[in-house]
């Protein structure tokens, strides 16, 4: 079983950047795909970004695309969310997720992941 914890949030303003990390204990990150999803207050919880076990595959949702970039070092059994050009609507915990994967396949969906961290929070202020 794999241990995920996510740590890197915190207050930023408007068009800043942070890079959020995701370490993975008990069992090496590289047998899964990995994803990040987010929950505001009140809302419910959205898919932000996905990368496959190898880090061949990335996929964003389209409030991300352009702005995030999902990366993996499998050596050091770590996934990074890095978040630029950040908006106010980023605000919300973030969760980094874990699916178990036979092939190099993304998930989008958080019913595909069976592994989550505690999440990290992310304040973006205008």
């Amino acid at each position: 079983q794999v241990q995920l914890v996510e740590s890197g949030g915190g207050l930023v303003q408007a068009g800043g950047s942070l890079r959020l990390s995701c370490a993975a204990s008990g069992r090496t990150v590289s047998s899964y795909a990995m994803g990040w999803f987010r929950q505001a207050p009140g809302k419910e919880r959205e898919f932000v970004a996905a990368i496959s076990r190898s880090g061949g595959r990335t996929y964003y949702a389209y409030s991300v695309k352009g702005r995030f970039t999902c990366s993996r070092d499998n050596a050091k059994n770590t996934v990074y969310l890095q978040m630029n050009s950040l908006k106010p609507e980023d605000t919300a915990v973030y969760y980094c997720a874990a699916a178990v994967r036979a092939n190099d396949a993304v998930g989008t969906h958080s019913y595909e992941y069976n592994k989550w961290g505690q999440g990290t929070q992310v304040t973006v202020s205008s």
